[in-house]
């Protein structure tokens, strides 16, 4: 009678137990990793939309708001909206954009059995390969250790990346575009918001600014350029007033994203006012009447808002605002924003009728993330 031949290292069934619970583990590590770095992705252009603030509702003051440029690629200038118009319109479709997965598909067939090499399978020692019941395939001996690493490095791999990924999305430098071509012509924008609070007393900057907006040729590059200029000029030459600060900055990959998020932004900031009674977009200037209400308490602020979108590459403005010299260089550096990099630009200040008010209690219900300055 026949010696059955021994196992070197437990049964077949043990070794295909062993060999699934580590493919299940692989695949399950694999999953982990996609599914947190697409959670931090959301999150992270939530945070950089500044859409996370605890209160959009109309808080009861006038709005001056002025606007030009857009997003369009100069090769695309000849397309339905193109060329150098006020924008701000209707909201672009919801989405951002795509990544590459690099997730293999594996197969959904019948069951793959992997042996240890040198195992016995079927009663053959070192394994075979061949048909299994079910559609499946029975692989051992070298091929087998070679089906484990496909599905180590299959699995391993991508795991490794998404965490890489996560790290320098966490590390606030912005999207690093490598020879992507020359700045004007590549579709990466940055989105600049930068918004400051000013003492009630600086009426007369009031007075500026709708001055600036009311008489701006925005529906050219250079007035546009203008525009932005003497917003700056203006801020600068008040500093005295300066109360509250605060810029965010974001640098996106495509610039229909860059135009998603630039509405987001100033659709938010727009619903804090109840009515805007100044507007100057794509070269129309409407005015509206405001009545003054009976029980407004006195005024406090003025707070002034821009958002900028610019041909960068790299974010315009990397340090927060907590003084007033960290104020001043963040004006200087949007004020030397040339017209060619310039591509939109919206002016946005609250309480814009003189006879409005903006109380220290609306202004931090509005505007909860504005930092004191120093």
């Amino acid at each position: 009678m026949a010696t059955p031949p021994r196992f070197r290292n437990g049964s077949p069934n043990h070794h295909s137990r062993n060999v699934y619970c580590l493919t299940v583990l692989m695949l399950t590590l694999s999953c982990l990793g996609f599914f947190v770095e697409r959670r931090n992705e959301t999150t992270r252009l939530a945070d950089a939309q500044g859409l996370l603030s605890t209160n959009t509702t109309p808080q009861g003051v006038s709005g001056g708001r002025a606007r030009g440029g857009g997003f369009d690629s100069p090769s695309s200038s000849g397309s339905p909206g193109g060329g150098f118009s006020g924008g701000g319109g209707a909201l672009p479709p919801a989405g951002g954009p795509s990544y590459g997965g690099g997730y293999p598909s594996y197969p959904s067939g019948g069951p793959v059995i992997v042996p240890v090499p040198g195992g016995y399978v079927g009663g053959y020692p070192g394994g075979y390969v061949g048909g299994y019941p079910g559609g499946g395939i029975a692989i051992g001996g070298d091929a087998g250790l070679l089906f484990l690493l496909a599905v180590l490095g299959f699995t391993v791999l991508p795991l490794i990346t998404n965490l890489m990924r996560l790290g320098v999305n966490r590390s606030g430098r912005g999207i690093q575009v490598a020879d992507s071509g020359n700045e004007l012509t590549n579709d990466v924008v940055t989105i600049t918001q930068l918004q400051v609070a000013l003492l009630s007393q600086a009426r007369d900057l009031q007075t500026e600014l709708e001055t600036i907006a009311a008489r701006s040729d925005i529906d050219t590059k250079p007035g546009l350029n203008r525009l932005l200029q003497e917003t700056v000029l203006a801020l600068l030459r008040s500093p005295e007033y300066w109360s509250h600060a605060k810029v965010t900055g974001q640098t996106v990959r495509s610039r229909a994203q860059a135009s998603q998020v630039f509405e987001q932004l100033s659709v938010t900031e727009r619903s804090k006012f109840s009515r805007e009674t100044l507007v100057n977009v794509g070269g129309q200037v409407s005015h509206q009447t405001y009545q003054t209400k009976p029980d407004a308490d006195p005024a406090a602020y003025i707070v002034v808002t821009l958002i900028v979108g610019t041909a960068e590459d790299q974010p315009l403005i990397t340090q927060p605002i907590h003084s007033a010299s960290d104020l001043q260089a963040a004006l200087r550096r949007l004020g030397g924003v040339t017209p060619d990099y310039l591509l939109v630009y919206e002016l946005l200040w609250a309480p814009q009728a003189a006879s409005d008010s903006l109380s220290y209690d609306e202004m931090l219900t509005a505007y909860p993330d504005l930092t004191q300055i120093s």
